[in-house]
């Protein structure tokens, strides 16, 4: 990177953050917009191999109930969400260990080695000896391989997020952002097109038999492609400047959860998220899953689900970026309040049409909940994001964000499941979508509006 692509040090904005944001700006960083757009690629093609990884083991839940845990019916399931939900509590402490070596090291190169592991994790799941072969080994290689996973993630969200805002121009920081979250959703896509692919050559009983490995052993080369990009850019402008002024955290970590100013943003960034949990995991993850296991397999066939599942994901991809435009023109707020907001009055009507077991209204349902929940998708991170300085982001933002995946997004297929099952009510998935947005309506309620301000420095 040239001196000209990192830093310019004549800003317009050189000093205090407005409004009590409670830190003190550095001089406005900019890069070359060249340099911006390849750490946007950057950031949505890492997105894009991680949700790949999570996303298929949520779209291929049943193969691996079948074959990991030895069976599909209810037992089965149950343990293979838990295995879902296992990776998230592994999220914190990859979250602790990451936000910390990032903020003190640098976010560049961890990134590129966190792709790797989230890449070989999945690999290795796809390599698993079934349960017929090994026993109750076959489950416990699972869950380590999902604890890896996990610990991975944990560090990924916030420092990819970190990582492209850092590069981003104040007047346009969500948009650029948004390519994250969209490279997600076009993971997702493509982990669904690849199966129903994969299903219809091949056919339910040779997936169930060995094809199921293949979208996991996808991610090996995957993964090399998104551990190449990261390799090749520069350090953030942001955290260049705290290193050559030497105001790099000594312990970030301590710095973050010692602050009464960060503990409220941290506390912030576990409700505003709540949205998440039905938005990612039960719109798009589970919902094929709910559509085949809860509808019964003769309105969806897994193909059909997954063909459900794909309208809504192009939806929810289109809109993002739109969502992020309007957000730096009128405010990250009015976004988030108007996609909860939406969420909370669709999602019953939305569920109902799903439901009926009749593939054109499911489609109907799915898109219309994606088009409600693409501003919350496309603005969340940036908000959360802009909520702390450059010496403690990565950590606080990290923290903070595994414990709403925790508490609203790892356990949401295992909680929908027992749940439906307890109550006998197909419509369990609409009233959490319908709590969530509350929550996170109330979280933006006391939010701080950060459209257009320079990041803060430390």
């Amino acid at each position: 990177m040239t001196t000209s692509d990192r830093i310019d040090t004549t800003s317009d904005h050189p000093h205090a953050v407005p409004d009590g944001l409670g830190a003190t700006a550095s001089d406005v960083v900019t890069a070359d917009a060249k340099v911006v757009r390849k750490a946007t690629v950057a950031g949505a093609v890492g997105s894009f191999v991680e949700w790949y990884d999570y996303g298929i083991y949520g779209l291929l839940v049943t193969y691996l109930a079948i074959n990991i845990m030895g069976e599909a019916e209810a037992g089965g399931l149950f343990l293979t969400n838990v295995g879902f939900l296992i990776s998230f509590l592994a999220r914190p402490f990859g979250s602790v260990i990451c936000g910390y070596l990032g903020d003190r090291l640098g976010r560049k190169g961890l990134l590129a080695t966190l792709l790797v592991l989230i890449s070989a994790a999945t690999a290795a799941i796809g390599l698993i000896p079934s349960h017929a072969v090994i026993g109750v080994a076959a489950p416990v290689l699972l869950v380590l391989l999902r604890v890896l996973q996990g610990f991975s993630a944990g560090g990924e969200v916030a420092g990819a997020m970190s990582f492209v805002g850092e590069y981003a121009p104040d007047a346009r920081r969500n948009y650029m952002m948004s390519f994250i979250a969209v490279g997600s959703f076009v993971a997702l896509m493509f982990g669904s097109a690849f199966s129903a692919v994969l299903i219809t050559a091949l056919g339910d009983d040779a997936m169930t038999s060995w094809a199921w490995r293949v979208p996991f052993l996808l991610a090996v080369p995957l993964g090399y492609i998104g551990f190449y990009i990261r390799r090749r850019l520069e350090e953030t402008p942001h955290f260049t400047a705290l290193r050559e002024r030497n105001t790099v955290a000594r312990n970030p970590l301590k710095e973050a959860l010692t602050s009464p100013r960060h503990l409220k943003a941290i506390a912030l960034t576990i409700f505003l998220p709540a949205l998440n949990g039905p938005g990612y995991y039960l719109l798009f993850v589970y919902m094929p899953t709910y559509l085949k296991t809860n509808l019964g397999e003769h309105n969806f066939s897994m193909l059909r689900a997954l063909t459900v599942t794909a309208f809504s994901l192009v939806a929810i991809a289109v809109c993002i970026p739109l969502m992020a435009r309007l957000s730096d023109r009128v405010g990250r707020k009015p976004v988030l309040a108007g996609s909860a907001v939406a969420m909370a009055v669709v999602s019953y009507p939305m569920f109902r049409l799903i439901t009926t077991g009749q593939f054109g209204l499911a489609c109907i349902g799915t898109i219309v909940l994606a088009v409600a929940f693409s501003g919350h998708a496309a603005v969340v991170h940036t908000a959360l994001a802009e909520m702390f300085p450059t010496s403690v982001r990565y950590s606080a933002y990290s923290i903070g964000f595994s414990i709403s995946t925790i508490i609203f997004g790892g356990s949401a297929p295992l909680v929908m499941t027992e749940l439906i099952k307890s109550t006998g009510s197909n419509l369990v998935p609409a009233f959490a979508s319908i709590l969530t947005a509350l929550i996170t309506l109330a979280a933006v309620a006391v939010l701080r509006e950060t459209k257009g301000r320079p990041l803060a420095a430390g």
